[in-house]
């Protein structure tokens, strides 16, 4: 685990990371290094499994905060990326208060929730198992998406669950569950937006919120939102890569054409 990630996110700290989505340890490397706060591991709709989850956290190794969207509300799925090492989770498709409670008591051990003992690498394979439990429950993050109209619609319930860390907007899945799949400005995906913003940031609930780059995220860091992803790995790579293949072609028709 990182350290802090936990209480920065709870003290109100802006909070940058981006997206990885391939099952790419080197990659997982590189955008360690380029400077963001945490790395949103995406387990849910991406190619990684539980290898892939294991050389991605080795090869980061505390350079920064990891935090893994699991394909579910899960307990094996939630224990899994938890012994492995991650900082936090994050739960998709959270669409009632029990839901997010039972996100908190699966990543909590006893007393405070109903966590599984095992050895891993969190643990140091048992060399700082008692140093780990000692720490766990303080430290390590616990958010769910909101990214349904029934979530959306459960809000205050969900952002009053004890334990509970933040709430992430999906922005796309939420837009589809009004009917107007990938139109994120549609008024009522806006309304509902709005509505999550107001209920959270009165009951004091840390906000994220994903978008394909800084200017989709920017806005919302202006209304309060903290835990911020921006872009994605694939759409790094590509936008870069096109970018310089562009470059070159242009380079050579300005060349053959002055």
């Amino acid at each position: 685990m990182s350290p802090g990630f936990r209480e920065r996110l709870r003290g109100g700290e802006t909070l940058f990371g981006t997206l990885l989505s391939l099952p790419s340890a080197a990659i997982a490397e590189v955008l360690a290094a380029a400077g963001f706060d945490w790395l949103f591991i995406d387990a849910e709709h991406g190619a990684i499994d539980s290898g892939d989850l294991v050389a991605i956290l080795q090869a980061v190794d505390r350079d920064l905060a990891c935090v893994v969207r699991l394909p579910a509300l899960d307990a094996g799925a939630i224990k899994r990326a938890l012994d492995l090492g991650a900082d936090g989770i994050i739960v998709p498709q959270v669409e009632t208060a029990a839901e997010a409670a039972d996100a908190v008591r699966l990543a909590r051990y006893a007393p405070e929730g109903e966590r599984g003992m095992g050895l891993g690498r969190a643990h140091r394979y048992g060399f700082a198992f008692r140093e780990y439990l000692e720490r766990a429950n303080d430290e390590i993050a616990v958010v769910v998406q909101c990214e349904h109209a029934r979530a959306v619609g459960n809000i205050e319930r969900i952002a009053a669950v004890a334990g509970l860390d933040a709430v992430f907007l999906g922005p796309y899945d939420l837009s589809a569950s009004f009917g107007h799949p990938g139109d994120i400005h549609h008024p009522a995906v806006a309304e509902a937006i709005d509505h999550v913003t107001r209920v959270c940031r009165t009951a004091g609930m840390p906000l994220g919120y994903f978008g394909l780059d800084a200017a989709a995220v920017l806005p919302l860091v202006e209304r309060g939102y903290t835990l911020i992803c921006a872009g994605i790995d694939c759409g790094l790579l590509g936008r870069a890569a096109k970018g310089l293949a562009d470059e070159l072609r242009a380079g050579v028709l300005e060349a053959a054409t002055g």
